[in-house]
């Protein structure tokens, strides 16, 4: 079992900044993917970004390439997400998941683990 607990949300104004982190324990792997995403109120789940376990390759969704940028630390076997420029419509609950797949997911079923969520509200 791989345990996620993700921190760093809050309240922010628009074009504001936020980081939040997901810290990875137990049964982690050196391969596979972790990977960000978020529900708003009455939304699907949905992704945000991705990169490798060891911190390789990145893939971000359209609606936030260019204000937000994910990154892991391999020593702390954490993954954070710098999230810039944000907008009201960024308001969700954020989740790091993680797999063991080889190939990057960018849809809930393919993720194994998944941590708590925590709030993220942008005020315009």
């Amino acid at each position: 079992q791989v345990q996620l607990v993700e921190s760093g949300g809050g309240l922010v104004q628009a074009g504001g900044s936020l980081r939040l982190s997901c810290a990875a324990s137990g049964r982690t792997f050196s391969s596979g993917f972790l990977g960000w995403f978020r529900q708003a109120p009455g939304k699907e789940r949905e992704f945000v970004a991705v990169i490798g376990w060891s911190g390789g390759s990145t893939y971000y969704a359209d609606s936030v390439k260019g204000r937000f940028t994910i990154s892991k630390d391999n020593a702390k076997n954490t993954v954070y997400l710098q999230m810039n420029n944000l907008k009201p419509e960024d308001t969700a609950v954020y989740y790091c998941a993680a797999t063991r797949r080889t190939i990057a997911p960018t849809t809930i079923g393919g993720y194994d683990y998944w941590g708590q969520g925590t709030q993220v509200t942008v005020s315009s």
